[in-house]
């Protein structure tokens, strides 16, 4: 996927949600090319290091792109593009907003997958949804779900080592894989 510079409408956009989540410290240079730069390498299944050197140092980018994701700017933005209407310039961006949240997951963990989920973004999923933790799943089993007493006649036994297993795969489907094949991953984006 290739990206080009945002525009300045798209920019715009984004400065209100940018701003407050910017750390405080030296003053950044030109923070539209810091934010293309991650939009550039998020696009990407390159490591922060390969960042072209136009873009700036790698690991100032890097940086700036863990301290934006410990601030929940991209928690904020998908809400955002959540209550957007359908011309918004958010919608525009929105496959690089979720290119940079399949990164933002490993450091955000589980409530961000599930926060992802309940918006109905998919596509913002560092793996297919059916290998990725399912925190709703397991809590909707774990609240609504009760076992029958064992059966006192052997016939039922089937049954019930059947009910058993079908409850085991239930919950390893919830947890997902720990593990997401590279080629799976890259599959995927």
């Amino acid at each position: 996927m290739s990206t080009h510079p945002l525009t300045p409408t798209q920019f715009h956009a984004l400065l209100p949600y940018l701003l407050p989540r910017s750390p405080a410290g030296r003053q950044i240079g030109d923070l539209r090319t810091r934010i293309n730069a991650i939009f550039h390498l998020t696009s990407t299944t390159l490591p922060w290091r390969c960042l072209p050197p136009e873009h700036g140092k790698p690991d100032t980018v890097a940086r700036y792109f863990r301290r934006l994701t410990h601030a929940g700017l991209w928690e904020r933005l998908l809400e955002a593009i959540k209550d957007a209407g359908p011309n918004h310039p958010l919608r525009e961006i929105a496959p690089l907003i979720f290119r940079a949240c399949r990164r933002a997951v490993r450091l955000r963990g589980l409530k961000f997958i599930s926060l992802i989920r309940r918006l109905g973004f998919l596509q913002a999923l560092n793996g297919p949804p059916s290998k990725v933790p399912d925190p709703d799943l397991s809590e909707n089993l774990r609240h609504n779900l009760r076992l029958p007493p064992p059966p006192r006649s052997t016939a039922a036994h089937g049954l019930y080592a059947a009910l058993l297993r079908t409850l085991r795969r239930l919950h390893r489907r919830a947890g997902g894989i720990k593990h997401i094949p590279r080629a799976l991953r890259l599959g995927w984006s």
